[in-house]
Order: structure tokens, then sequence, then C-alpha cells
């Protein structure tokens, strides 16, 4: 097994970690996540649903938001691996595909596995033409 492969497999084993302290009592469906940080260290989180299914939050997210909660900055995050159960692996939802579009450099690969599939993009590839704001020419002087 190569090295990419090799990583892909330890973040898979902590995304799927993640996926079993998931709240997920409406769908049934454990989502975890695993963000490789440029430090070496994993963080990982999971799918936390709300009755008010709005209010949910996905597995991808939890994880990106609780990095820049330890005080990680976007430019920290290396790789993303994400774990679904079953045997076909999901792409992120548009949710979240946002919110990696924002956060990981361009050209990261996006990985997620489940029990047989493997599959990998970039954000480009998965949210081509995502909406970009710069804040900084908007904000008036002080």
């Amino acid at each position: 097994m190569n090295k990419e492969l090799q990583q892909v497999e330890f973040l898979r084993q902590h995304a799927k970690q993640a996926s079993q302290k998931a709240y997920a009592p409406y769908s049934n469906f454990s989502v975890g996540a695993a963000l490789l940080m440029k430090s070496g260290e994993v963080i990982s989180g999971c799918n936390v649903e709300n009755v008010s299914y709005g209010l949910s939050n996905c597995a991808e997210r939890t994880a990106v938001f609780s990095a820049i909660a330890q005080g990680y900055d976007a430019k920290d995050i290396a790789t993303i691996v994400v774990y679904t159960p079953g045997d076909k692996a999901y792409a992120p939802c548009g949710a979240c595909r946002q919110v990696l579009a924002e956060f990981l450099a361009s050209g990261t690969m996006i990985t997620s596995t489940s029990e047989r599939q493997m599959r990998q993009w970039t954000i480009e590839e998965l949210l081509p033409d995502a909406f970009e704001f710069d804040v900084e020419a908007f904000r008036k002087p002080l």
C-alpha cells in the first residue's frame, strides 16, 4: 500500500471512530470526518442532528468548525477524509461543499470512504464557481 493510501486509511479509521459518536436519531446515518492538520494532528467531527433538520450539522462542518475553534487557521488544514456507513461513499452535501471551499486550499483532496468504496475530489470538482466574498473590499475605513 502506498503512502497516500496508508494516510487515507489512517484518517478513515479516525473518521469511522468519530461516526460512532454521531447523534443521528432521525436519519440513522452516522457520518464521521477527520481533518489532517499540517502539524500532523487529526481533528475529527461527526454529524449532529436536530428535530428541525435545518439546524443539524454534518460531520465535515463539525470537524472544520472544531479546528477553527481550537485556534487553527484554514491554511493549517492538509486534507479531509469522510466516512459514511454502508457500501456507498457519498459526496459532501452542498452546505459542506461551500464550507470546505472557504476553509480548504485550492487543490486540497477531499476523500469520502465507506465499507467498500473510496471516492476523491478537489473542492473545485465538487463546487465549481463557489460563492466568494472579499469582506475587506466592503469594510469602511476606520
